[in-house]
């Protein structure tokens, strides 16, 4: 609903909002699955597909003849494709939401809570309106941590950083961009 006018006259927001609703359903039954369960990304695909068909084919399969969850289901599937500007726009925005969550659970804990582990995420991030609010949060997070010791941003994009390799198959991408990218 925020988005920043150079991409709002370009995207369909009421469609943003929609799929910002709808993206994450199939995780009520499947689960949030990430990088550090060990369920292979075509698994996870293949268990939220599943997940999503039967939402719309056996809870909504009669609403409006059958409408509404096949519209729920392409404006997932479009999300999942990552293929739209409106897609990765929602893509952007809910890897946004987690660098803010970041930063947020560690102003609660007063520095006793270092998770600067997840701040590779915003090197994900497509949208260049999106990778500058990125950014903002960081440095804001630098501010916040200054003169402490904490993992900053750029030990968690080195290649040898935990688990790289399982993030970069779920999030998208080859290390080298990983390192290569900022937000």
């Amino acid at each position: 609903m925020f988005a920043p006018p150079s991409l709002s006259s370009k995207i369909n927001i009421p469609h943003c909002s929609k799929m910002a609703l709808v993206h994450d359903m199939a995780e009520a039954l499947v689960g949030d699955i990430t990088p550090v369960d060990g369920v292979a990304k075509p698994e996870k695909n293949r268990r939220e597909s599943t997940t999503m068909d039967y939402f719309v084919n056996s809870l909504l399969g009669k609403v409006n003849g059958g409408l509404t969850g096949q519209e729920i289901r392409d404006v997932w599937q479009e999300y999942e494709d990552s293929k739209t500007l409106e897609s990765k726009f929602v893509h952007d925005v809910d890897k946004l939401e987690l660098v803010l969550q970041m930063v947020e659970y560690e102003r609660v804990h007063e520095h006793k809570l270092d998770l600067g582990e997840f701040s590779w995420v915003a090197t994900r991030i497509e949208l260049a309106e999106v990778k500058q609010w990125a950014g903002e949060i960081l440095k804001e997070r630098e501010e916040f941590w200054a003169g402490k010791d904490h993992t900053d941003f750029s030990a968690a994009i080195r290649p040898e950083a935990n688990l790289l390799a399982q993030k970069l198959e779920y999030y998208g991408g080859k290390e080298n961009e990983a390192v290569d990218s900022k937000p």
